[in-house]
């Protein structure tokens, strides 16, 4: 099992609303690399489940991973906002996958806090410059925020 940090901003999909809903589409990916890192994924594998964009960025909770990455529709769709031109049915750049609910965090783990723990000094999510929206996470790395929860 690989581990992943996803990012989303909370009025498009919070771990609240995933809760809730179960299982969702995570699309709308259009970076090459965090694309590619979507592919990458296997069902079972976790991820924390990051808040971008809004007062309180933090790790908020984990989901699940339920199966390998399809083709993004919302790339298809003209009335989307991820709405792509180039791309057409027969040849779609953009991936989707499906997750599912895991865990709620009673409080969410602040950016700030985890740039303070020096066993996350080398996490992309904690270096400067990285915006990636989808990134790798070290088993480690998963370990010691797991120690944090709250």
């Amino acid at each position: 099992m690989a581990y992943w940090l996803m990012k989303s901003e909370p009025d498009e999909l919070s771990i609240k609303g995933l809760e809730t809903l179960g299982k969702a589409r995570w699309d709308g990916v259009r970076n090459y690399q965090a694309r590619n890192f979507l592919r990458a994924m296997a069902g079972g594998d976790e991820f924390f489940f990051y808040h971008s964009s809004c007062p309180e960025p933090g790790i908020a909770g984990i989901g699940q991973i339920v199966e390998a990455a399809y083709p993004d529709p919302t790339a298809l769709e003209p009335e989307s906002v991820y709405f792509d031109p180039k791309s057409s049915p027969e040849k779609n750049a953009w991936s989707a996958i499906d997750v599912a609910h895991v865990e709620t965090f009673p409080k969410v783990l602040k950016l700030e806090y985890l740039k303070q723990q020096a066993a996350l000094a080398e996490m992309p999510l904690v270096q400067k410059g990285s915006r990636l929206s989808v990134m790798p996470v070290t088993a480690e790395q998963w370990a010691a925020v797991i120690a944090l929860k709250p």
